[in-house]
């Protein structure tokens, strides 16, 4: 039933000309698939909040209810992350991507018909579950495309993709709103992601072999040492994948609980901040706004100057990197915490300057899953360190920070805070020789 899922298999090689002319041509084509396929999840991920208040006035729903449904995509994304990626490393992602970005826009046809919060809440749940089929394909394309010593940037190129899809919602929910009512803001979203996710069927390519081509490896000659029983292009078993090169990888366990840590101070000054700056620094609705728009699309270079690092400079290891953004993390959320009320461009500035490198940890840590194992295995290695992210990191940020600032004060939250980037410096710093060697990935 399934078949047409399977891995594409290899074909006949083509000439070198054929090669020569062709290789380029594919690489820019699975790339810009996957980056716009990418930032189409975004669109039926990120309308629910600006939804949200339309919901409540229509639909008398609570802010907590509005809460409660907003936990059902954390919860869903994070484990279907690591579940579909274990199931994506034995698909094509050609098919793979496509069928969950359109089964995200179907779902978000049914959002303005759930007349309860429950209905509302399972809805919520399939669309994160569809949602964590984005990610996974997307890095089993990259690591067959892209050679190790360019992945960093080119990994930092695509990782854009969030941040596009997340800023270009809002012009398409006003425009929704405008034409077809608050039913709109899901309606027009789903719509893009069903034809965009056909696009995606029609122009990603798996591997490769798949297209007449030679392995990535080979055609950049860019090889990393090969133990002698090691074929990097054999499709693993599940088995394998989860045994032999994830769950008994100690790096790919650091980088994930570094991860939690990184996704705590992430999402913590990301949710937060609007109502922060609103009760504690008396700032303005329109001013806070624009601090957080800020923060998402300062994040762009951030992660263009992180990927270009650790290429440049450090030769395809991430975690320096990281490690000097985390720390300029720390600095920032110290000035943003301690700067007085009556002071709203230094903690735009601060902002600003959070978001300029909280976004370099996050997507390095995604190339570093994919770097700490075999390519056939890359999906699973991301959706693990993802499933730490989103269920530990995103709850931190969430709920545990809400309850520390209810009991203690914000002061108790920064705290939190500064502390979570301390302990992902540290679990960083373990892995800061790490350069991505097939031999390292099997004895790991």
């Amino acid at each position: 039933m399934f078949d047409f899922m399977q891995p594409a298999p290899h074909i006949k090689r083509l000439s070198d000309a054929e090669i020569a002319s062709q290789y380029p041509k594919y690489r820019l084509q699975v790339f810009l698939s996957i980056f716009f396929g990418y930032a189409a999840y975004y669109l039926t991920r990120s309308n629910f909040p600006l939804a949200a208040p339309h919901l409540i006035k229509h639909l008398g729903f609570t802010v907590a209810d509005i809460g409660n449904v907003r936990a059902a995509l954390g919860l869903a994304y994070g484990l279907s992350k690591f579940v579909m990626a274990t199931w994506s490393d034995r698909c094509n992602p050609r098919y793979f991507m496509a069928i969950g970005l359109i089964m995200s826009g179907i779902v978000n046809f049914f959002f303005p018909w759930a007349t309860t919060v429950s209905m509302m809440w399972v809805l919520m749940f399939l669309n994160g579950w569809f949602q964590g089929m984005g990610w996974p394909p997307s890095g089993r394309t990259m690591t067959h495309w892209f050679s190790v010593s360019e992945r960093g940037t080119k990994m930092a190129i695509w990782n854009c993709a969030h941040n596009i899809g997340g800023g270009l919602i809002a012009p398409i929910a006003l425009f929704a709103l405008s034409t077809y009512g608050w039913q709109g803001i899901f309606y027009v979203p789903g719509l893009i992601c069903i034809l965009l996710g056909v696009g995606i069927m029609v122009s990603l390519r798996d591997t490769p072999q798949s297209v007449g081509l030679p392995s990535i490896e080979e055609y950049k000659n860019d090889y990393p040492y090969v133990a002698k029983d090691v074929d990097i292009e054999k499709e693993l078993t599940v088995k394998e994948i989860l045994f032999k090169y994830v769950l008994n990888n100690k790096y790919v366990w650091l980088i994930a609980i570094a991860n939690a840590f990184v996704y705590c101070v992430r999402y913590g000054i990301l949710d937060w901040s609007p109502t922060y700056l609103m009760q504690v620094k008396a700032m303005s609705f329109k001013n806070s706004g624009w601090g957080y728009l800020l923060y998402e699309f300062a994040g762009i270079p951030g992660t263009l100057l992180a990927g270009w690092m650790s290429d440049k400079f450090f030769h395809g290891r991430r975690s320096p990197v990281s490690i000097i953004f985390m720390v300029g993390v720390l600095i920032a959320t110290y000035i943003y915490w301690q700067n007085p009320a009556g002071n709203p461009l230094v903690d735009i500035i601060c902002m600003i300057s959070i978001g300029f490198l909280i976004y370099g940890p996050v997507m390095l840590i995604g190339v570093s899953a994919l770097d700490m194992v075999p390519k056939k295995a890359s999906g699973t290695a991301a959706g693990f360190t993802g499933l730490f992210g989103y269920l530990l990191g995103t709850v931190g940020a969430s709920s545990g920070m809400g309850y520390l600032v209810k009991a203690y004060g914000w002061n108790a939250g920064f705290y939190l805070l500064m502390a979570s980037s301390v302990i992902a410096i540290c679990f960083l710093a373990f892995t800061w020789n790490f350069k991505p060697t097939i031999e390292e990935k099997t004895a790991a």
